[in-house]
């Protein structure tokens, strides 16, 4: 996501990525520890660590990244789609 941190990386471990994923869907802190089974003073830690990370400062931004990724992801495989798609007309074009 941005340049190495204090961690020296920017990868999320898994349960950073399904507190941030939970974050995205709207629980609450105290939701997340519930749902995942341990404090919301560990949650609280995992968001420490991964708005460090990602470089966000709350968990509005995080959610507004998260956002994003979803749809650049989205976009990127439609333009694979559409590469391919024209690939396979060219090549079809050409053996006319």
């Amino acid at each position: 996501m941005t340049a190495p941190n204090m961690y020296g990386t920017t990868a999320l471990t898994k349960r950073e990525q399904e507190v941030a994923e939970l974050v995205w869907e709207g629980y609450k802190n105290r939701a997340i520890g519930q749902k995942m089974g341990v404090s919301e003073h560990v949650v609280k830690n995992h968001l420490r660590t991964i708005y460090d990370k990602s470089g966000t400062w709350n968990r509005t931004e995080l959610a507004l990244r998260i956002e994003a990724g979803k749809h650049t992801d989205l976009y990127r495989e439609f333009a694979r789609e559409l590469i391919e798609t024209a690939n396979n007309f060219r090549a079809t074009a050409a053996g006319q």
